[in-house]
């Protein structure tokens, strides 16, 4: 077999699994080892800096400068004793990946040797090129100061020999170059914002925390057949090749027997990750053959996003030494389900109280309705930035297939919830709120079980979905960065709840005279209304229906939803007043940092788009059209040996078929060249536009398009041509070894 692609599927078929030898300890002994976590801290550095540690880390203290010696001074020690050789700032700028300059410990002695030092100044700050990461024209390239700064509430951690420092990564003149600086900033609004409503039911809240669970798809592709299809090696997904006859439809992949060697990936992949304090609990077949997930158990969200961001690298690194590549784009194949990283969000309080679940007392679920009320009221007003905050050149291509959500947000809640609200809502108010003495409360509304989260049926087509004591943010991409939906969600919840507690208070004040003596009973008459004014503003969001459904956006448009298509049209909902004046208000992002995400963002989709189109026209050029005519020219020689044997009329019948697929082979062929010869007049064309929005929209009117057409072409040659002739490993060899 002289074909490359016969070769790299031969060899896939033989590997074998490797030996994962896990440690001697269980789980909970070595989870962890690989982190400056709590434990360490207390070991490694003084009982007066361990505790102003963690009033940092708890209650949100002001880091002291002055204590930053002393850390490093433990740090550095810790980090010796497991052979660490150098350290580096662990940042995630606007790329979607994350970024790390090592340097090592090592410092002149002054005597003509060297030392090893570690200063609280090194830990606390370091300087980036800044000119050289995604700016948005914050930073020229002549502007080239840049700071990362130390985030001391995600833990350091140890990654081969380095010790690896999360932190945030801002401009010389202060804007935010980062997804964690804007994520902080926007947990912290959320947190002032619901402890203060909070405070209504129990005044002892002193903090609110942000929740994060996420569930992380991707697929597995054996190396060799990875490294044969140039497509998949430059862009992350196939942009060709026909279906399989087999693939998704029987659902015999979903919690199937994992293979082996895939279980042997996945026992390293979760040994290494339990090591980083990461805490796997999930691992099983997705839907789509080769496709799999792996999920945590819920953190606080600035660490969650850390830990998925480690993750994903980590992912990468022990598929390879598996034989395997990880491949996180949304849709690395047409035709079966894409991978999404589904967002678990909810909200909770320092004393242990889920926001988002229902209580066993009637003013535990007063609480809980109203939390669940100014989430949808969040999502309601800025559904279209939502939108925004999950879409991207590759998510678009995930959205509204094949069990991923619509791009249109809307929330099921359910139908025992939607009830609950219905009865709010129209039930008369004086009947429906009553109070038993000064301190209790009767509620007249259905009764809410706790076993809530079993009553609450599942829409997989809901991009955000009630599941009983959270929402799920399904619409979130396999290889996104969380921390942009979080921002953009935790932002617009924070928002609602300021909101919330302003109409409230305004109302208390209103009708003080008529509850006089009964402050109580005020409160939560004023919780009542405002409830009911907003369970009526924010229904168009609720919609518990099929989300694909052509009735659906008609619908949705009705009711004033976002339904915008367009990539780069979406993205120009960060720039609504409503959302300058939203992220501006709650300090998390001004307008000049927003426009200039906006412009990273229109720029990353028009390289994306791109590169895929040159990608994609070089392989039609140089691999599809050479191969398709050399199959014709042998079918070609194979017509003439006819004529040249038999009489003209048998020759004609016996070769009617080979000269109909040399005709369609011309036919199509001809097609490819002349779709190349477009798309590159169309790129040129775009890329003579300054403006990058402009030129982001004309990639995706113009480019794009043209992409599909000559895909089409290429996937109906495929069935057509020699398989011993085709360059390409087929669907049917990337999705099925194992």
């Amino acid at each position: 077999m002289t074909n490359l692609r016969f070769q790299v599927v031969e060899e896939a078929f033989k590997k074998k699994p490797l030996d994962v030898k896990a440690p001697s300890e269980r789980p909970y002994e070595y989870f962890g080892k690989k982190v400056f976590n709590r434990e360490k801290m207390y070991k490694y550095l003084p009982k007066d800096i361990y505790e102003k540690m963690i009033d940092v880390i708890d209650n949100g203290a002001r880091l002291d400068r002055k204590i930053a010696d002393a850390v490093a001074a433990g740090m550095m020690q810790w980090a010796k004793e497991n052979g660490v050789t150098h350290y580096t700032h662990w940042f995630q700028p606007l790329t979607e990946g994350t970024a790390e300059k090592h340097d090592s410990f090592i410092e002149h002695d002054g005597k003509g040797g060297m030392i090893e030092e570690f200063s609280g100044k090194l830990l606390a700050q370091q300087e980036p090129d800044a000119s050289s990461f995604p700016s948005g024209g914050i930073r020229a390239t002549f502007e080239a100061r840049g700071y990362s700064a130390w985030d001391p509430t995600s833990p350091v951690f140890i990654i081969d020999d380095t010790l690896c420092i999360p932190t945030i990564f801002i401009s010389y003149t202060g804007e935010a170059l980062d997804y964690k600086a804007p994520l902080l900033r926007a947990l912290h609004a959320v947190n002032v914002a619901a402890t203060e409503v909070c405070h209504y039911f129990d005044p002892s809240v002193k903090k609110v925390t942000s929740n994060l669970g996420w569930e992380q798809e991707y697929f597995l592709v054996d190396e060799g057949l990875y490294s044969a299809r140039p497509d998949l090696l430059l862009t992350g997904r196939t942009l060709m090749g026909h279906d399989s006859a087999k693939n998704q439809q029987m659902d015999d992949h979903y919690f199937g027997s994992i293979p082996e060697r895939v279980a042997a990936f996945m026992r390293d992949l979760e040994i290494q990750a339990l090591e980083l304090g990461i805490p796997c609990k999930t691992r099983h077949n997705e839907v789509a053959p080769n496709q799999f997930e792996v999920a945590p158990i819920f953190e606080e969200t600035n660490l969650a996003v850390d830990h998925n961001m480690l993750l994903m690298s980590l992912m990468k690194k022990v598929a390879r030494k598996h034989g395997f590549r990880a491949l996180l784009h949304e849709k690395p194949f047409a035709g079966i389900n894409g991978s999404g990283k589904h967002n678990n969000w909810s909200l909770s309080t320092d004393n242990g109280i889920l926001l988002h679940a229902p209580g066993k007392t009637p003013e535990d679920n007063l609480r809980f309705v109203t939390f669940i009320v100014e989430t949808l009221m969040g999502v309601y007003k800025h559904n279209g930035l939502l939108k925004a905050s999950i879409m991207s050149a590759t998510n678009a291509h995930r959205l509204g297939a094949n069990e991923a959500p619509p791009a249109i947000i809307s929330s099921f809640l359910g139908k025992q919830l939607t009830e609950l609200l219905d009865h709010i809502e129209k039930a008369d108010k004086d009947d429906l709120f009553s109070m038993a003495g000064k301190q209790g409360m009767k509620l007249d509304i259905p009764e809410i079980p706790e076993l809530l989260i079993d009553n609450t049926d599942r829409n997989r087509t809901s991009p955000f979905a009630f599941t009983g004591n959270r929402f799920e943010f399904r619409a979130v991409g396999s290889e996104a960065n969380c921390a942009s939906a979080m921002i953009a969600l935790n932002a617009a919840v924070a928002e609602a709840l300021v909101d919330f507690k302003k109409r409230v208070d305004q109302r208390i004040a209103e009708t003080a005279k008529k509850f006089e003596g009964s402050e109580h009973s005020a409160v939560f008459h004023a919780i009542i209304d405002i409830l009911r004014e907003d369970i009526k503003t924010c229904k168009p969001i609720r919609f518990d229906g099929n989300g694909y459904s052509d009735e659906w956006v008609i619908e949705a448009t009705k009711r004033g939803l976002d339904v915008e298509k367009s990539c780069p049209k979406i993205f120009e909902r960060y720039l609504d007043t409503a959302s300058i004046d939203m992220f501006e208000s709650l300090g998390v992002m001004t307008k000049k940092e927003l426009e200039a995400r906006n412009e990273v963002k229109w720029e990353t989709y028009t390289k994306k788009i791109q590169i895929e189109a040159r990608v994609l026209g070089d392989l039609s050029m140089n691999h599809i059209i050479p191969v398709a005519t050399q199959y014709q020219s042998e079918l070609l020689t194979n017509v003439e040996n006819m004529r040249s044997i038999f009489p003209v009329d048998k020759a004609e019948k016996l070769s009617a078929r080979n000269i109909k697929i040399i005709e369609e082979i011309a036919e199509r062929t001809t097609t490819i060249e002349k779709g190349v010869e477009e798309l590159v007049n169309a790129r040129k064309i775009a890329n003579k536009i300054d403006d990058e929005h402009e030129k982001a929209i004309a990639y995706h009117d113009t480019v794009a398009p043209k992409m599909e057409t000559i895909r089409y072409q290429i996937d109906k040659l495929e069935l057509m041509v020699d398989d011993a002739c085709w360059p390409l490993p087929k669907y049917r060899e990337l999705l099925f070894i194992r």
